[in-house]
């Protein structure tokens, strides 16, 4: 499908890492991933992710890499 008219509804997903992507509305979310409460066009939702992951690192190597210090 051609994203530039993709007028689907998709839901902001997040893994045990606190890693976040983007899913279609109304299907089943894989196992392992859990939506957070924001849903909206590929564009809002993809600009949520990207106001609030600042850090990229999974959430082991954060917690892994602040105890070293």
């Amino acid at each position: 499908m051609n994203d530039e008219h993709d007028d689907r509804t998709y839901t902001v997903v997040m893994n045990h890492e606190e890693q976040y992507s983007i899913w279609l509305a109304g299907e089943e979310i894989p196992m392992g991933w859990n939506e957070v409460g924001k849903s909206g066009t590929k564009d809002e939702c993809l600009a949520y992710i990207d106001e609030v992951w600042t850090d990229m690192r999974p959430a082991s190597l954060r917690k892994r890499m602040d105890s070293a210090q």
